[in-house]
């Protein structure tokens, strides 16, 4: 936790952004019956029966002193599917970057083995060393701030039924690029001196 504290706490520098990665799931629904459309005195109204149509992986990378966001949507989230994000990530989203400081949880899936599974041994220790690794404790999710901009992609775009995936790319695309245009960014208040008084109950008697 304090580890991850200290990165958040560190001044913005273009040369290292930070980087926060997370990732959800998005069932895909596809109405029944045509919706009813709003009229003078009628709210719109749609059948309570759907359709499921499978799901879809979103990965969320959040720069939140940049002020910038990506998802990108693939069927699953394999470690090769994450690798091949990492890679997006070091040379198409933050080439000039002299390295990625990268936050993410724990998942087995997310660790630099990826990507020696995905490339080969050079290319996959290359893409290692463009990146300084960092993970959210067990149980401490909320530490990552890239779950934060999922939960606003939830509320703000993914709150109603979506039919298929190329639906949800466009969705997800519109919301993007507004989000990206305001540059709206986290202003993060939670410090490690914080954490040691109203966390005290998780440290260590000594």
């Amino acid at each position: 936790m304090e580890d991850v504290l200290e990165v958040y706490q560190r001044p913005h520098d273009p040369a290292c952004p930070v980087v926060c990665l997370d990732e959800a799931t998005k069932q895909l629904v596809k109405q029944t019956r045509l919706p009813m459309p709003a009229k003078p005195g009628q709210p719109a109204r749609q059948d309570y029966e759907y359709e499921r149509n499978g799901t879809a992986n979103l990965f969320m990378l959040f720069a939140p002193l940049e002020g910038w966001r990506h998802v990108e949507v693939t069927d699953r989230h394999t470690a090769l599917d994450y690798a091949q994000l990492l890679k997006d990530l070091s040379d198409r989203h933050f080439p000039a970057a002299s390295k990625i400081v990268l936050v993410q949880d724990n998942l087995s899936t997310h660790k630099p083995a990826a990507l020696y599974e995905a490339f080969p041994a050079a290319e996959a220790r290359r893409l290692v060393e463009r990146f300084e690794w960092h993970y959210t404790p067990k149980h401490g999710s909320w530490l990552n701030m890239a779950e934060s901009d999922l939960a606003v992609l939830s509320s703000q775009c993914l709150s109603r039924r979506i039919p298929d995936k190329h639906a949800l790319i466009d969705e997800i695309a519109a919301w993007q690029e507004s989000r990206n245009g305001s540059h709206a960014k986290a202003d993060w208040q939670f410090t490690t001196a914080d954490a040691r008084i109203k966390l005290k109950r998780l440290y260590p008697a000594i």
